[in-house]
């Protein structure tokens, strides 16, 4: 992501199971997947997915996290997929990794009223991320985040600029809202809050000329500036619907919406068309760090 102004290089764990994972070494200094692949297992219809990472080609380590994995919950199969794009560091992605899944499910009130109980969790996510600001350090995070339902139901949330499109009868339908300072909405939200926003220093428009995303987690220097509420979406499936990609800004940079539908609509395999979408960003010269998740439901 193309955001914060003094890394002008730049334009924007340990894995968990064979479904988690990022690119790169970890605090721990194991070096986890950057491409892999999973399936459901009690959803009617065959739903597989698969991911691919890629390190941008900024001096700066890989700075995205995602996150792809069915489990089984009060009897019910969640598949729960995100995209976490980190700046200043990859600590609060690889937090949010982590712990943004966990708390969203802690919400008793997920089950009844799962937008409310999603955007509740984002906020107290964000709110302890602030607190553990002195260990996490001062960058912050997008995120992009994806649970579906029995294989029926998808509830699709974002802060910042990662997206989610899905593709319904090969037509290509963003979920997600870019939250970028430049547009009237955004402004207005960070100037009633005290902030600014400036394309200078710089060539995009930014948060007290600094951020190029005006909703994020973590980033406690900008955060009186900032809003950590999501954009919440809630979609059917259907036989219409084939596939779903989230995917940082690393990829929409280069590619449109309906260019990357069409880019894979004919790729059986998610983790092929992860990575195929990833090495063709790499291809258009992104800069930045590609992460991508590709879920096919039919």
């Amino acid at each position: 992501m193309r955001c914060w102004i003094a890394r002008c290089c730049s334009t924007k764990s340990a894995e968990m199971c064979v479904h988690w994972g990022c690119f790169g070494k970890t605090a721990t200094g194991v070096r986890s997947v950057n491409t892999g692949k999973g399936k459901s297992h009690r959803s009617p219809n065959k739903i597989v997915h698969g991911f691919s990472l890629v390190k941008g080609k900024s001096s700066h380590p890989m700075e995205d996290y995602h996150a792809a994995e069915f489990k089984k919950i009060r009897g019910h199969e969640l598949g729960l997929f995100a995209i976490f794009d980190g700046h200043l560091g990859d600590n609060v992605p690889s937090y949010l990794q982590k712990n943004l899944f966990q708390n969203i499910l802690n919400e008793e009130e997920f089950w009844f009223h799962p937008r409310r109980a999603i955007t509740k969790a984002y906020e107290k996510t964000d709110k302890a991320i602030l607190r553990e600001a002195p260990n996490l350090g001062p960058g912050g995070s997008t995120a992009v985040t994806a649970i579906l339902i029995d294989g029926s139901k998808l509830l699709v949330a974002n802060v910042g600029d990662s997206r989610a499109v899905l593709s319904q009868n090969g037509k290509a339908s963003q979920l997600s809202v870019d939250h970028e300072p430049g547009t009237s909405a955004e402004r207005g939200s960070i100037e009633n809050r005290g902030g600014f926003v400036s394309n200078m220093p710089g060539d995009v428009p930014r948060v007290d000329g600094q951020l190029a995303v005006s909703r994020a987690f973590g980033d406690k220097s900008l955060k009186s500036h900032l809003r950590s509420d999501p954009d919440v979406r809630e979609v059917d499936i259907d036989l219409t619907t084939e596939f779903l990609i989230l995917a940082s800004d690393g990829l929409w940079k280069v590619m449109g919406n309906q260019e990357a539908v069409d880019f894979i609509k004919k790729i059986r395999d998610p983790q092929v068309a992860a990575k195929q979408l990833t090495a063709e960003a790499l291809n258009r010269e992104s800069k930045d760090d590609i992460s991508c998740v590709v879920v096919r439901f039919n």
